[in-house]
């Protein structure tokens, strides 16, 4: 079609690129196209740090866990949220009715790649019983059902993607980092990567994910791209026996819950929780943060989730993600990394001790992480809201403010600023568009793998290919 190299270039490989990709070869278009990831293919994808437990991160040019086939999502637990009401907005884009279609349409592809059967939150008595316990609590809860993979289904559809797009034509080349667009007239001409190589399409679609968010805002002011500041999410990882859990994350899996704090009135959530599963660190361009993963396979004695508190910032300040990197640079100077704490010495003004952890009934999955001190790393608003909120958990879940819940320190979450797009996802810049998570339009896996989807159908309608 094009005198150019490509018809399409897929920057990022996560969900937001494969469903672009995907949706082109479903709906025939007949395209040649490009997916440039910086990180490597599944099968060499491999963190140190879990290979050698206890080793301490070694800052790799690309970090495993978030970088690769797959995106940030290969290395999480694969929650496919069927809410139109979580992980994103999309909503304000196409609108509710066309997003719950393309989220049913997106999940029976996870499924025709092998995603499993089962859908948790669907008990909607048992979503009742714990709506009135949070309500009591002065909780929000949101149900939602959704799709778990668990890290190890995760890999098996990734791959099984990969050599399907493949089989089809889809050149992918891994080890490639993009580092600027190349626009001429107020139109695409081409991206240019950090090896100098020029390579140019008719149409470029950015998906660079959380990691890059800073890079994508910095590239969106030089085209003269507006962009609007997202909260900034940072907070702990609870880690606790899965006994105290077992009574919600048994029925719903995970439980969405929201507490505005008495003392500050800000937004505490709860976010990711994992089951049965482990604490992780992860290497967000040189910091090293936590997370929390669950696995189909294998199963740890803990569940571990998030405690995000959410701060939006006013006028003149445009920083949140420097904001968020300082905080976690701060626990990394302290800790050499990711700092541990039981509730108890918190509560107690003490910093925990190698000794105080040995003793604790909740047994660290981080087996890297530093006993210390949260007070010195999270601002005391923050940490103001993380303890009342465990507070108000421990009325729905008994055992949660127990002396030996442990927190982790510190995780963040870098939503990118949100770059402005209309409704197809198309930018100002001509046939350059911007989905998921790293363009501050998405927070989740479906709804990063529905903006791919948008972006294919928007593509294909301007090139009257759509069939």
């Amino acid at each position: 079609m094009s005198k150019k190299d490509y018809d399409v270039i897929i920057i990022g490989a996560g969900p937001t690129g494969i469903f672009t990709a995907m949706e082109f070869i479903k709906k025939e278009a007949d395209l040649d196209i490009l997916i440039l990831e910086k990180g490597t293919d599944l099968e060499r994808r491999v963190c140190p740090m879990k290979e050698n437990p206890g080793m301490g991160c070694v800052n790799c040019p690309s970090c495993a866990i978030v970088s690769g086939w797959g995106g940030a999502g290969a290395y999480s637990d694969g929650k496919l949220s069927l809410s139109p009401d979580i992980g994103g907005n999309l909503e304000n884009y196409i609108g509710r009715q066309e997003l719950i279609d393309n989220i049913a349409y997106a999940d029976d592809i996870y499924m025709e790649f092998g995603a499993p059967d089962r859908v948790f939150g669907v008990a909607e008595d048992k979503q009742d019983e714990i709506r009135k316990k949070a309500v009591r609590a002065e909780l929000k809860f949101i149900p939602a059902s959704l799709r778990h993979l668990g890290t190890g289904y995760s890999q098996v559809v990734l791959q099984n993607m990969q050599d399907y797009l493949e089989e089809q034509g889809v050149e992918i080349r891994f080890g490639v980092n993009v580092k600027q667009f190349i626009v001429e007239a107020d139109k695409i001409e081409a991206v240019k990567t950090a090896a100098g190589e020029k390579i140019s399409a008719e149409y470029v679609m950015a998906a660079a994910g959380r990691e890059n968010a800073e890079w994508l805002t910095n590239e969106a002011k030089k085209m003269d791209i507006e962009t609007a500041i997202n909260p900034v999410d940072i907070g702990v990882r609870v880690e606790c026996p899965a006994a105290i859990t077992e009574y919600m994350t048994d029925n719903l899996y995970e439980s969405k819950l929201i507490y505005h704090t008495p003392t500050f009135e800000d937004k505490v959530r709860t976010f990711c929780m994992s089951p049965y599963g482990e604490v992780v660190s992860e290497n967000n361009q040189g910091l090293i943060t936590v997370n929390g993963h669950s696995h189909s396979d294998i199963k740890t004695n803990n569940t571990n989730f998030a405690l995000l508190v959410s701060k939006t910032f006013t006028e003149p300040f445009h920083e949140p993600i420097t904001y968020g990197k300082d905080i976690a640079k701060l626990a990394n100077m302290l800790a050499g990394g990711v700092l541990v704490q039981r509730l108890g010495d918190l509560l107690e003004g003490r910093r925990t001790t190698e000794e105080r952890l040995k003793r604790s009934v909740t047994e660290a999955t981080l087996k890297d992480a530093t006993p210390g001190d949260l007070s010195l790393v999270l601002p005391h608003r923050h940490l103001t809201g993380i303890i009342e909120m465990l507070k108000a958990l421990d009325k729905i879940t008994p055992g949660i403010y127990g002396r030996d819940t442990l927190l982790y320190g510190v995780e963040v979450k870098f939503y990118s600023s949100r770059l402005n797009v209309d409704n197809n996802l198309e930018s100002k810049v001509e046939n350059l568009f911007f989905g998921g998570d790293g363009a501050g339009i998405t927070r989740g896996l479906m709804q990063a793998s529905v903006s791919g989807i948008v972006i294919a159908r928007s593509i294909m309608k301007k090139l009257n290919k759509e069939k």
